[in-house]
Formats: C-alpha cells, structure tokens, sequence
C-alpha cells in the first residue's frame, strides 16, 4: 500500500499545472485559424501532415465488404465516426475522363493498342495524370478497366470491313470510297475523327453503291478538282 501511495504522490507532483484561462483562450483561437492554415495556399503536404500527428491520436479501421470504417480518437477525447467506400480494382485518384474511357472501348474494338494511342493524342487527349498515351498505357488502362484487346479477325467476324478492304473489294480507290461515304451513300461508322472506318460487308452491294461506280459518277469528273484522302 506505502508503494501504490509512493507512486500516485509522484503522478501527482509530475502532473502538468493547469491550463489559465488566458492560455484556454490562445487555444481556442488557434484552433479556429487550422482551416485557414490547412486549406493556405503555402501549405505543403507536409505541414499538413504535422497538424494531423498533432491532433490526432490514432485512427482504427475496420474492413468491411465494399467499405472501410474509420474511427478517429482526437487528442483530448473526442472520437469521429467515418466510413470511406473502398476503390474498385483499378481506381484511383488519377481517373482519366469518362468520355477517354468510352472512346477508348469503342476503338478497341476496332484497332489494336497503338493506334488507339495515336488517336488520343491527335485528338489532344490525356491521360488522368496528363501524359500523352503511349501503347503501355492503353494496354494499362484497359486491364485496369477490364476492356478486351482487339483480336486480329475480329471486325471479319462482326461482318465488317476496313476502308482499304472495302476498296479492294470494289474495285476502286481510298479516296472513292470516302466519298461514297460522305455522300451518304454507303453507310459507314467511324468512332471519332482519325478512327478507321467501319463499313458492313453487306453494303458494298447496295445497289446505289454498285450504280455509283458502274456509272463512274462516284468521283468527281472535274479534271481541276484535285484529292485529299484524309481519314
């Protein structure tokens, strides 16, 4: 009992004087500036993290199906409640546009990683972090995304042909074909500006198409008009 009452005297003698009012008063006033420290344009990361270890105490998580629940123990008693929702597999802070990601699993569909990466960046799109896409990063992002590479034979399959197949087929130019296309004349789908041409191998036989070119009215017959192809 003389030690139990030995060691709660010096508890007592060590224990920290009393907070003054005037003291209470600065703290309060401190603590009602953090938000303009925190959010101040000066403010680095790690200055952020030194008023974090300073208030807080500890942070329990807890993982559950889909969610993480955090609670946080403040210094001076206070407890916080939270609960996060966990990322999916492959998200992250970087998240790239939602029209890139669409674009990006229509052209799949249609070309193989590395046109797909010229394509974006002709069309002065990035990357969620702002790089330029490369081959690497497009595969990356599709394995991230679970969209499937293009399979060489796979528009064969769909009953679809490129612009070069269609004009071999026909017998005539690149150029002649583009034109029938923008005619309206041959239905033909094209992802984005840049993107190849997806044309249904059924259609090279509609007979506006075959009447057309039989009749060779399907390119222009001004000796002065000169041709662009541009895809």
């Amino acid at each position: 009992m003389a030690r139990l009452e030995d060691e709660l005297r010096i508890l007592r003698e060590n224990q920290p004087p009393a907070i003054t009012d005037a003291e209470r008063m600065e703290i309060s006033a401190l603590g009602a500036q953090l938000p303009r420290l925190w959010n101040h344009p000066a403010a680095s990361a790690a200055t952020r993290k030194r008023i974090l270890r300073t208030v807080l105490e500890e942070i329990v998580v807890t993982v559950e199906p889909g969610q993480l629940l955090l609670k946080l123990h403040w210094n001076g008693g206070d407890h916080t409640a939270l609960a996060v929702l966990k990322n999916r597999v492959g998200q992250h802070r970087w998240k790239t546009s939602p029209a890139t990601e669409q674009l990006i699993g229509d052209l799949a569909r249609v070309a193989p990683d590395q046109s797909i990466a010229a394509i974006l960046n002709r069309l002065g799109m990035r990357t969620g972090k702002g790089h330029t896409w490369t081959q690497q990063r497009v595969r990356s992002f599709r394995n991230d995304h679970g969209i499937e590479a293009y399979r060489d034979g796979e528009r064969a399959e769909r009953g679809e042909v490129t612009l070069e197949e269609a004009a071999g087929r026909l017998g005539v130019s690149r150029m002649t074909v583009i034109r029938l296309i923008k005619d309206r004349s041959l239905p033909a789908k094209q992802t984005c500006t840049g993107a190849p041409y997806v044309i249904r191998e059924t259609d090279l036989d509609l007979p506006t198409v075959r009447r057309l070119i039989e009749s060779g009215r399907a390119v222009s017959q001004d000796p002065r008009q000169g041709t662009l192809e541009y895809q």
